[in-house]
Formats: C-alpha cells, structure tokens, sequence
C-alpha cells in the first residue's frame, strides 16, 4: 500500500530569534514567516521546504546575491556554509537595503 500523504511546501513559522551571525535580536516579520536575520541577512539551514525544521544541517545560509522574481519582488540566493546546497528568500521589508545594493552588484 502506497503512503499518499504529500507534505506542504510551505509552513507559516514567524518568530522572533537571535541571529547566529551577528547575534543581534531579530523580531518577527508579521506578514509572512522571517527566514533571514535583516541586520546582516544571513539565515539558518533548518528547513527542507520553508517552515518545516526537516533539516539535520543546521549550517548558516550566507548570502551571496540577489535574483529578481517573476512576482515583481527580490529574492536573496543563500549558500549554505556547511552543506553548499543553494536556498532563496523573498527579501524582507525591513532587510538592510545597504547589503541587498551590495548583494545585488554579486549578479
């Protein structure tokens, strides 16, 4: 007998957190789920698809450029320190917009 229980793709997970890379307090986004710290935009590879904590990796997701969407919005490439694999995320409305500039000359 075939399991046909298909996972969700996304799960709605916004909390607040330290970051690991700069340690500073980031606050909960309140519109969608915050994956990336704004301050320094690095994240953390916890997830296998957003929001699920499936992933045993646990490396920093570093950014290292910028993509535009096809929805009008960017998102930051992240690349994970310790696995290598490649994550995107929509840019936040609060992420340092000195660093997305930055990230975005990466292209």
């Amino acid at each position: 007998m075939q399991n046909n229980i298909k996972k969700k793709k996304f799960t709605m997970v916004d909390e607040s957190f330290i970051c690991e890379n700069c340690e500073k307090k980031v606050p909960a986004l309140e519109y969608s789920a915050r994956n990336h710290c704004p301050y320094c935009l690095t994240s953390k590879h916890v997830d296998v698809n957003p929001g699920d904590r499936m992933s045993l990796c646990h490396g920093l997701l570093t950014p290292v450029s910028i993509e535009k969407s096809k929805k009008r919005d960017f998102k930051i490439i992240f690349k994970c320190s310790k696995c290598k694999t490649i994550k995107k995320n929509i840019m936040a409305s609060d992420d340092n917009i000195e660093l997305i500039i930055k990230l975005s000359t990466n292209n």
